[in-house]
């Protein structure tokens, strides 16, 4: 660094003359200046008379100290925190500073160091000292105002709480046993993370540069990456407010601005008319409106185009983060969104939709973070159940320990041991844990009994998953298996229907994780093993048919909205009738019957088609300013109206069986008169 830049950094003029090394130790502690004079006054005794030779070693003392010169630059503030830390320590006594004077700006000299300071200055010095002395009260003057919060930040961090209404999250907050299962992090929503460890930077990367040309700026975001290829961003409408913050839990909201409730409206008008084209015309104008870009993604994975079916949720994901409250978190697990509030309930099903395709993808890490995620923003209700499958993304990420810690930390308050995938699963993580390599013998002997035992009481509780798991792993059953009663077709046709319904979605999802031959043949010996107890009549074989028989009677909604995304055609087949006979849509899949309402749609004006007959259709549609009535009568007859829609649909229906009729007429080309094969008597 020249001593221009020097003298810059130092607040300097360029008229000012240059600072001595000598004169800069001077902005030594006390301590330090006693000790310099006391050697000073020893060498000047050895020393000539002369006094060259001290002035000499002064100059080397004050090298020795400032062994590096851009360390001088930031001595100033040094030495303030070293003489404010001695003034605190002072203050009380003011008996301990009798040794000491203090000069005109406050500060503490020593007689001896006063004598020597006063004698060797010069004009020019005295200049720089007032200057650094006058630096050194205002630094210690800002820290005795800051020293007073220090002591007492636990009452600060209270007041805040009191007034602002937002909690800190400690161990002692509402959700500290589910830290450890719901705690998100933010390098694991990156399924390029999870690749990487699985293929190599180089094999996921590839030769990928970034375009320095026309490259836009995108927004930092953690669950998605925005790509050069989508639409230019602006924001939607849509915002997100913190309603409440109660015991560490921060409760959240999406709210839609009046324009967005518009572009709202014409998305419910192009469902309606059950044509996919008016939602794309509808996504070129408003490229990131969420509930379209869902629909959408729906209907180009039915059209096979997987790719484009994650793009478009990719950029709902997006439109979704770029609107969240400084306050919300994705790691922390005490952000709130309520279900029942139709405007949360689309990331809800973005999040879903993410994570089952990052599921197929390959990526079960990074779907088990997304899981986390859904369920930590609800816990309580479970809106989208993902207890039903956190579970199977464990054990496809190999995350044995976690599994059995969220079994054993949720079992107390959410009887987890009475679903069919927590039964199997823990018995199946404890199998897992009982083959690997790196554990003791014993503890392998240990964790070997537990699977045994665990997965024996999963069977006896519930046997009707064993026949359907091994037909969808195409294992051919022992007879003894098949012709057993607790086995056979009676304990699957007397299932209660919800666990019938839970028992077709655990099978069809987990089928995979039994196809292995280690655990076939475990299964194997449990299933022996349980139709020896059987045999004995175990007290516990007839408790749990009891539990069968009591519980299980109807599932609740979210079992049959998480039964709906997840598409698996066992489980779809076992949907009660009042399920099946209502439409399903794919942006808000059975809404809650309790659902907060902000906003209502407006209602449409209907054109005269209800309430006219076929005739006046008939000249309108030749004549369009035609009307028989004249004009629009409040009085209007209703059985006249019934009539006239039911002679509309007995038209439509005609017109239907019509054009199926003439699709299936079928005329049979005359023979030509070349053919050989040609019958004499055909056209006689």
């Amino acid at each position: 660094m020249s001593t221009r830049a020097l003298r810059r950094l130092k607040g300097k003029q360029r008229g000012q003359e240059a600072l001595d090394l000598g004169d800069l130790t001077s902005g030594d502690s006390p301590e330090e200046q006693a000790a310099g004079a006391e050697e000073q006054l020893d060498t000047a005794n050895v020393s000539s008379p002369s006094g060259r030779n001290s002035r000499k070693a002064n100059k080397n003392k004050a090298q020795k100290n400032f062994s590096n010169l851009y360390e001088l630059i930031g001595d100033a503030d040094n030495e303030a925190e070293e003489i404010s830390a001695d003034e605190e320590a002072e203050k009380p006594d003011g008996n301990k500073t009798s040794g000491m004077e203090r000069n005109e700006n406050g500060d503490i000299e020593k007689p001896d160091q006063k004598k020597e300071g006063a004698s060797t200055k010069s004009s020019s010095g005295d200049r720089v000292k007032k200057k650094k002395k006058k630096k050194k009260t205002k630094v210690t003057s800002e820290d005795r105002k800051g020293a007073v919060p220090d002591d007492n930040i636990d009452l600060l961090l209270e007041n805040l709480e009191q007034t602002n209404g937002l909690s800190l999250q400690t161990e002692d907050c509402g959700g500290s046993d589910r830290k450890s299962v719901l705690h998100v992090e933010h390098r694991n929503l990156n399924p390029e993370t999870e690749l990487k460890r699985y293929f190599g930077a180089r094999a996921v990367q590839g030769d990928q540069r970034p375009r320095q040309r026309n490259r836009q700026f995108h927004r930092t975001t953690w669950m998605t990456s925005p790509k050069d290829s989508w639409p230019r961003f602006s924001r939607p409408g849509i915002s997100m407010t913190l309603l409440q913050s109660k015991d560490g839990i921060q409760y959240f909201t999406f709210e839609h601005s009046r324009d967005y409730q518009q572009v709202q409206f014409k998305f419910l008008d192009a469902v309606e008319s059950m044509d996919p084209n008016n939602i794309v015309a509808l996504l070129q104008l408003n490229p990131y409106h969420i509930d379209s870009l869902l629909q959408l993604s729906d209907v180009c994975r039915i059209q096979e185009d997987q790719e484009m079916a994650r793009d478009l949720i990719e950029r709902a994901m997006y439109s979704f983060e770029c609107t969240f409250h400084p306050l919300f978190s994705l790691t922390s697990g005490t952000s709130r969104l309520d279900y029942l509030r139709p405007e949360n309930r689309a990331f809800y099903l973005a999040l879903f939709k993410h994570m089952m395709f990052l599921e197929k993808r390959g990526c079960p890490r990074t779907a088990l973070e997304y899981c986390k995620l859904i369920l930590s923003l609800d816990p309580d209700s479970d809106p989208l159940c993902m207890l039903l499958l956190i579970d199977f993304l464990m054990l496809r990420s190999r995350e044995y320990q976690s599994l059995l810690q969220l079994y054993q930390d949720w079992e107390e308050h959410r009887n987890l041991s009475q679903l069919p995938n927590f039964a199997f699963s823990t018995a199946l993580c404890h199998f897992h844990l009982s083959q690997q390599e790196d554990i003791d013998p014993e503890e392998s002997d240990k964790r070997r009994q537990k699977a045994d035992q665990t997965l024996q009481n999963a069977l006896i509780m519930f046997p009707g998953v064993l026949m359907p798991l091994l037909d969808l792993c195409t294992v051919q059953p022992d007879v003894t298996v098949t012709s057993h009663a607790f086995f056979g077709p009676k304990s699957r046709i007397g299932q209660p229907p919800a666990l019938a319904e839970l028992t077709a979605l655990y099978v069809g999802r987990t089928c995979s994780l039994w196809r292995e031959a280690a655990a076939m043949l475990w299964l194997e010996e449990s299933v022996k093993e349980v139709l020896h107890r059987v045999d004995a009549k175990d007290p516990l074989v007839e408790d749990c048919q009891n539990k069968r028989k009591q519980r299980y009677q109807s599932a609740p909604r979210n079992i049959h909205r998480h039964v709906l995304l997840s598409e698996i055609k066992e489980a779809t087949s076992s949907l009660p009738l009042d399920v099946t006979s209502q439409p399903v849509m794919g942006f808000d899949p059975l809404p809650p019957l309790d659902s907060v309402i902000s906003y209502t749609r407006p209602e449409r004006q209907r054109v005269g088609a209800s309430n006219e007959s076929t005739l006046s259709l008939f000249f309108r549609s030749l004549l369009p300013n035609f009307n028989l009535q004249g004009g629009q009568r409040q009085e209007d007859d209703m059985e006249v109206a019934r009539a006239g829609q039911e002679l509309n649909q007995e038209v439509n229906r005609l017109m239907v069986a019509m054009r199926d009729m003439l699709a299936n007429i079928r005329f049979q080309e005359p023979p030509r008169e070349d053919n050989p094969y040609r019958d004499e008597d055909e056209w006689d």
